[in-house]
């Protein structure tokens, strides 16, 4: 076993010992500040995003109203924040569960991945050109290009959705394979858009070796990699700058007198930790971002915990059993392409136990209904964390913030949920029916 010493105080390694909810302040946070103007690979991801739009809105129905773009609402919270006895600032809900296709944060950054390689085989094979209508990659030519080649990815679920009905929608051969927590819907679902689905015993991290394992086998295939893949990172990115003009059309300014805190919940780390990155090149140190996992699986937490150029660790290395009913938050180690990315970002990370996210799901739909899956509502605490936690409290204190919180805004990110069957959904309101 390895040495899984942490840099935190005793009492907050005990908590994530014992799988107790805690508040960790990153202590990285603007050591090594990023700029604020957009990297490259970032611009080059929107600009795809919008050529692409026309061609999405061919192959999805769902997208004609919103000409080809993948967006959600933003969408103001005050009877669920006025429940939870929240006076100070604007609670808003980030509605990602309400994202069209897919249904899940995991869109953007899949739709990003497959639509960049069909850019890249079409041109690649003369079909396209930079400045060719994207059309064109469902002409006959590029649809016989596209069904020689496979797209495979490991998922627990939304990643799973994203990749497989996008590669399919193009004309790729997809295979999906999926961990043991994956919901049977959502393999239902996939099979029914003609993806392939292979089930593994195992958790995440073995669906994902198994599906890397046979794409490394077959030239033809193209593995998504959600460990290591800028591509849907840097898609995931792209929803900053859609965040962006929704605070300004809704009159919330974000600058030093009126912070912005966004939760986000966290698995692998790809999708918060794109949004995060997308966010802080925007507004720099005005955003404060934090991401919400599971006691069981605090991937990031425990990856983050252990400071710069530290080895990958495990939940495991603590004892942890990763099992929580939060299934797209199921991970034990955080991808290592985005947790030293977040170090100087990040504002810090919570963790919520599944009773509290059933707790809260029925929150979200007796006051504002809106249903979401528990993934979703992970992040619903965080502005209470700040509010009524000593290291929050000290966090505002030290930024400079606590004069500021009436004018705070706070936007919790929702993951997935619009597309849930509604036996599924009764059942998980029947968790906290005795509220």
């Amino acid at each position: 076993m390895p040495d899984v010493s942490l840099r935190a105080p005793l009492p907050t390694q005990d908590a994530l010992r014992d799988a107790r909810p805690l508040l960790w302040i990153n202590p990285q946070r603007l050591r090594n500040a990023p700029a604020t103007s957009l990297p490259v690979a970032f611009a080059q991801a929107r600009a795809r995003l919008e050529r692409c739009a026309p061609l999405m809105a061919h192959v999805f129905p769902e997208l004609q109203a919103a000409q080809g773009h993948v967006r959600s609402p933003l969408q103001p919270i005050p009877a669920l924040q006025a429940s939870l006895g929240a006076s100070q600032g604007l609670w808003m809900l980030k509605r990602d569960d309400a994202l069209p296709v897919a249904g899940s944060i995991k869109a953007r950054g899949g739709f990003h991945e497959v639509l960049s390689l069909a850019e890249d085989l079409a041109a690649q094979a003369g079909l396209l050109g930079p400045d060719d209508d994207r059309l064109r990659l469902l002409s006959p030519e590029a649809q016989k290009l596209f069904a020689r080649h496979t797209v495979v990815v490991g998922s627990t679920g939304n990643l799973g959705m994203s990749i497989g009905l996008i590669a399919r929608g193009l004309g790729f051969r997809a295979i999906v394979h999926m961990s043991a927590d994956a919901k049977e819907w959502k393999k239902t679902r996939l099979r029914d858009a003609g993806v392939e689905v292979i089930e593994h015993s195992g958790d995440y991290a073995s669906a994902v070796q198994a599906g890397r394992r046979v794409a490394e086998g077959d030239p033809d295939s193209y593995f998504v990699d959600d460990e290591h893949s800028a591509a849907l990172f840097y898609g995931y990115a792209v929803a900053a700058i859609e965040l962006q003009q929704q605070l300004a059309d809704a009159g919330r300014p974000v600058d030093a007198t009126h912070p912005l805190f966004v939760y986000l919940p966290c698995g692998v780390g790809g999708a918060p930790g794109g949004i995060t990155f997308g966010l802080t090149q925007l507004f720099g140190e005005h955003v404060h971002c934090f991401f919400a996992e599971p006691v069981a699986a605090p991937s990031m937490l425990v990856q983050l915990m252990r400071g710069e150029g530290a080895a990958p660790v495990s939940v495991y290395d603590y004892g942890l059993s990763n099992q929580t009913e939060a299934d797209g938050l199921a991970v034990a180690q955080a991808s290592p392409l985005v947790a030293p990315l977040m170090l100087p970002m990040l504002s810090g990370v919570f963790t919520v136990k599944d009773d509290t996210l059933f707790e809260d799901l029925c929150g979200l739909h007796r006051h504002e209904q809106i249903r979401v899956e528990p993934s979703a509502a992970a992040g619903v605490r965080g502005p209470l964390w700040l509010r009524d936690n000593e290291a929050g409290r000290r966090y505002l204190d030290e930024q400079g913030l606590a004069p500021h919180m009436d004018q705070a805004t706070h936007v919790i990110w929702s993951t997935g949920g619009a597309r849930v069957p509604e036996s599924e959904y009764a059942r998980w309101l029947t968790r906290c029916q005795g509220d």
